[in-house]
């Protein structure tokens, strides 16, 4: 009996160790899964604050809505409306301050237009910050750009009240760029609220700035000389490091405003800013495919896309195009596959479908969204181009044609193909190649001298691998 009693608790700690075993291979197979979907949350969260009109938000009922964000790459700007020691006799006191409302009212009109944001107004001082909460490349450019706005609006406004030799109101400005710290709150409204040595620099550049002046620590010269004449002010202590240079912004670069007056921007800045601004397109489109496009698209993925933008860009110069068809280009060829994200056939026009959403955020004209979706749609096979952006993107689209790794990259056209059951055998496949190729032609002379030679050679070497 003892001995029967053994076997039985043999048997069940045997029981119990494989129940064991199962739940341990189940719990790491659990463990993985979440590791999964906390990647890909934070991969959402991160494509949320990137195109939000919002801004950020908790992921989540009943959470607390309130949590901080790291900037690598904000600029802030104090602006002093200071004027209250100048006040002109029998003003009141509620003069004063509907003037003052008057002005924060067009301030925040400015940064909005400039997708700035406000972070607080403390009496007489407005304070806001570029690349939040929306993270972009251009946020330098457009804090000085409202900056200069903000200062020529205070001069018309006192022209208007007739007080030029006893104005009250002035103006003085600090700009810095840096990291910073956002600590969000709000549930209707979000609110941000941001701190770090970036913030106290760019309050202590407002400090030492003058009366109409705009005042930008290197760090932000750095990053808009190019757009716009500067002139060196001096130094300003900083804690544990070096002294930090300072410089004024006197306006816009004659070539970059209307009539050379250095105030309002002119259409050479649009389209220089634009080049700048694409690298903030460019990033979010490419996360956008790398998250939506179907598995089976092994040749039209995110690497296509990268190369044809770098093809276009590469040609473009080479045929002589000017700055504006460079980022018409450009902004075609990264659009031009977007439509596999809807659908396989025709995604030509699933991609001008999506430029046409996207792009007028962005300040694209009309004009530039209809030539950019011409483009797109000049990629349709056979390719038939009408000019010279459409003969440059058609051949970049099939640079691959005389390129070395040609093999390579056809095989994953071809896996593409064949996983929809679009396509027979590789056999059949390498006949279809040597007819397309031997057929197609580049348009561009520059597309001439680097490819066709190669292209001839494709040929011989995908009629060697041929079997009858």
């Amino acid at each position: 009996m003892p001995v029967a009693n053994n076997e039985e608790l043999v048997k069940r700690i045997a029981r119990l160790a494989k129940q064991n075993q199962e739940l341990e291979e189940h719990i790491k197979k659990l463990e993985k899964m979440n590791e999964e979907l906390i990647r890909d949350n934070n991969k959402i969260k991160v494509l949320y604050e990137r195109i939000s009109p919002e801004g950020p938000k908790e992921f989540g009922e009943g959470e607390k809505r309130e949590r901080s964000l790291k900037f690598n790459m904000a600029t802030v700007l104090f602006a002093d409306i200071h004027g209250f020691s100048r006040l002109v006799e029998g003003m009141d006191s509620s003069s004063v301050m509907d003037e003052l409302d008057e002005i924060n009212v067009e301030f925040e009109a400015i940064v909005t237009r400039f997708k700035i944001e406000k972070i607080k107004t403390i009496g007489d001082t407005y304070m806001c910050a570029g690349g939040i909460p929306v993270k972009n490349i251009t946020n330098p450019v457009d804090v000085v750009m409202a900056a200069i706005e903000m200062r020529n609006f205070l001069e018309k406004y006192e022209i208007e009240k007739r007080r030029m030799n006893s104005r009250i109101w002035d103006l003085k400005i600090g700009i810095h760029s840096g990291p910073v710290t956002a600590a969000i709150s709000g549930r209707k409204k979000i609110n941000y609220d941001i701190k770090g040595d970036t913030v106290n620099i760019a309050s202590r550049i407002g400090a030492v700035s003058d009366s109409g002046m705009i005042l930008i620590s290197v760090m932000t010269y750095e990053l808009v000389k190019e757009f716009f004449n500067c002139e060196y002010f001096g130094k300003l202590p900083v804690k544990y490091t070096d002294a930090l240079q300072m410089y004024k912004v006197k306006g816009l670069k004659p070539e970059f405003s209307v009539n050379g007056e250095g105030v309002v921007s002119n259409e050479s800045f649009r389209v220089k800013f634009g080049l700048i601004q694409f690298t903030d397109i460019q990033e979010i489109i490419l996360d956008k495919l790398e998250m939506d496009l179907p598995g089976y698209l092994f040749y039209h993925n995110v690497k296509h896309t990268v190369d044809v933008v770098t093809e276009v860009e590469l040609i473009g110069w080479a045929e002589g195009c000017s700055d504006e068809e460079i980022l018409l280009l450009k902004t075609a060829a990264l659009f031009h596959d977007a439509g596999h994200i809807v659908a396989y056939d025709n995604h030509e026009f699933y991609s001008t479908q999506i430029a046409k959403e996207m792009l007028p955020e962005f300040n694209y004209t009309p004009d530039q969204i209809e030539q950019i979706c011409s483009i797109i749609m000049s990629t349709k096979l056979p390719p038939k181009p009408t000019n010279l952006l459409e003969n440059i993107i058609c051949d970049s689209d099939l640079d691959y044609l005389g390129r070395s790794d040609f093999i390579p990259v056809s095989n994953t056209l071809y896996e593409e193909l064949k996983a929809q059951n679009k396509m027979g055998s590789l056999n059949d496949w390498n006949k279809i190649q040597v007819k397309f190729i031997s057929g197609h032609q580049y348009f561009t002379k520059t597309a001439r001298s680097l490819r066709e030679v190669n292209k001839k050679l494709q040929i011989e070497r995908i009629q060697s691998m041929i079997t009858e």
